[in-house]
């Protein structure tokens, strides 16, 4: 079997998730400067089979795009252009960075490791990773 990947676009970072082969668990896996992420997932394809990617869609609570929806957008869109073989879907991503910060609150981390934003970003693309998974019917 092969994974299924999540994403959380930033402008400054992105955060990104993956299930294990057998799409059973999903975990945390980098944080990384959105400037080199193209170059990261094309590093990672050769070495891991990737089924489907789940690109975090920020809207408001009221279900309104976000004023970098349309970047998260053209994003995807970038993906689909360089990754043909892999399907890309978008998935709501409201209130992920702040379900992110309380599990990491929960988890005992000290001061600064909850100031973190890179370790929140990862954190949220496995929460949107684990969402997409319950609400697709995968779990």
């Amino acid at each position: 079997m092969s994974r299924i990947m999540a994403i959380d676009y930033g402008t400054k970072r992105t955060g990104i998730a993956v299930t294990d082969p057998l799409q059973i668990i999903a975990q945390g896996l980098t944080t990384i400067p959105t400037a080199e992420v193209f170059d990261y997932l094309a590093e990672y394809f050769r070495a891991e089979k990737v089924e489907k990617i789940v690109v975090g869609e920020p809207l408001h609570i009221d279900g309104n795009p976000t004023k970098i929806t349309h970047l998260v957008k053209g994003f995807a869109n970038k993906l689909r252009q360089l990754f043909p073989a892999i399907e890309v879907v978008m998935h709501d991503e409201r209130f992920s960075s702040v379900d992110a910060r309380a599990v990491i609150l929960q988890s005992g981390a000290n001061r600064k490791k909850r100031r973190d934003k890179a370790l929140v970003d990862k954190v949220s693309a496995a929460l949107i990773l684990e969402d997409f998974m319950k609400t697709s019917g995968n779990w």
